[in-house]
């Protein structure tokens, strides 16, 4: 043996990506404008000469005639007819002396172009990730069950936190079907999509004052244990004829939310539900159930020093902690689950809570402490 390399015989250099990149697709045009062999553009490349030319064949587009320019010719389609050079490699008119000096009569012409070549194998990769990856009795199977549960009410988080159920599928990814319209859904099914108008309210009431001791800074100071067992309260209006409302405690770890009638949106009606919550559970257990308990700045919940004695806080010691003022996200977890109380008892549907019996909104927080919900 003489030892010596056959010219072309060696290997392409192992590559990390396998797609042709925009500056290898401009290499490969500089190439066939100097007329350069497949096997030395995949040599330049560190590619195989197969991936060149299926690459020239796959991306060649017509300038002329007029009519058909910039039309993509298939790497399937026979054009030995039109020229000899088109039947085999290059397949296109990049580097023809004839077309370059006096000009070519013959019709089509097919150029190599990388900037065209780029963008049509950016459209293929993007094509390819849309729609639903999953065969068609799967994907049917996944839309009927998400249609089932807009029925009932249930937001895509409510959806997803059902893990292993017929739609297991993130929230995101339903939010995303039902946008694209899949099985005819739209927005509109989606009660969180569908705007409303703001209510309109007099002048906001001045924020509560409260002590140092019960901020939100001091809450956060408990540790992420304690913040994280923690009780967010509220209240929620019924119609504007109302003058009764509900106090809502609602568990964080468990998103067990209670609710309490209250005659009126009053310091003294909320001191009077809490009393009331503290009459069945005694005294112990009110100091073992309710350790921590984050509310807003309403004007129901001043009266700090009732309240914090309801809960059954000690001497030097803090239950009670109040939010930043316009900070209700700092309980988002109360103010997300009023939503599903809502769906149950919504505004504009008739719904009074001074007519609301206690049968009723047990037979309502019932169903809403039995819903799927997300994190």
């Amino acid at each position: 043996m003489s030892g010596k390399k056959k010219r072309g015989s060696a290997r392409a250099v192992p590559r990390a990506y396998g797609r042709l990149t925009r500056h290898e697709r401009d290499t490969v045009q500089r190439m066939l404008e100097r007329r350069a062999s497949c096997r030395e553009i995949a040599r330049e490349l560190g590619r195989s000469p197969s991936t060149v030319s299926a690459e020239v064949a796959s991306h060649r587009f017509v300038t002329a005639p007029k009519a058909r320019r910039g039309e993509r010719v298939d790497a399937s389609a026979d054009l030995s007819a039109a020229c000899p050079r088109l039947a085999a490699w290059p397949r296109c008119c990049n580097g023809c002396g004839r077309y370059r000096a006096i000009g070519c009569k013959r019709r089509p012409h097919v150029f190599y172009e990388a900037r065209a070549a780029q963008l049509c194998a950016d459209s293929v990769l993007v094509s390819s990730r849309r729609g639903i990856d999953a065969d068609e009795p799967a994907a049917a199977a996944r839309l009927e069950a998400i249609r089932d549960c807009l029925r009932r009410g249930l937001s895509p988080e409510q959806m997803a936190a059902r893990n292993g159920g017929p739609v297991d599928l993130s929230p995101s990814t339903i939010y995303r079907w039902v946008s694209a319209g899949y099985d005819g859904m739209t927005n509109m099914e989606l009660r969180r999509k569908v705007g409303y108008r703001p209510r309109k309210r007099a002048a906001g009431r001045a924020a509560t004052r409260h002590s140092a001791r019960r901020s939100h800074a001091a809450f956060l100071a408990l540790g992420e244990d304690a913040c994280a067992a923690a009780w967010e309260m509220d209240t929620v209006e019924g119609a504007r004829e109302d003058s009764a409302c509900l106090l809502t405690l609602l568990h964080r770890p468990s998103r067990l939310q209670l609710a309490l009638p209250l005659e009126e949106k009053t310091a003294g009606c909320v001191a009077g539900a809490l009393e009331g919550v503290r009459a069945i559970l005694g005294a112990d257990g009110t100091r073992r159930v309710f350790r921590a308990v984050l509310t807003d700045n309403g004007a129901e919940f001043s009266d700090e020093a009732a309240i914090a004695a309801l809960l059954g806080e000690g001497p030097g010691e803090t239950r009670l902690f109040y939010c930043d003022p316009r900070r209700s996200d700092q309980k988002g977890a109360c103010e997300r689950n009023h939503v599903e109380i809502r769906k149950l008892l919504p505004k504009g549907a008739g719904i009074r809570f001074d007519r609301l019996a206690p049968a009723d909104l047990a037979l309502a927080m019932s169903h809403v402490n039995s819903e799927p919900r997300g994190a």
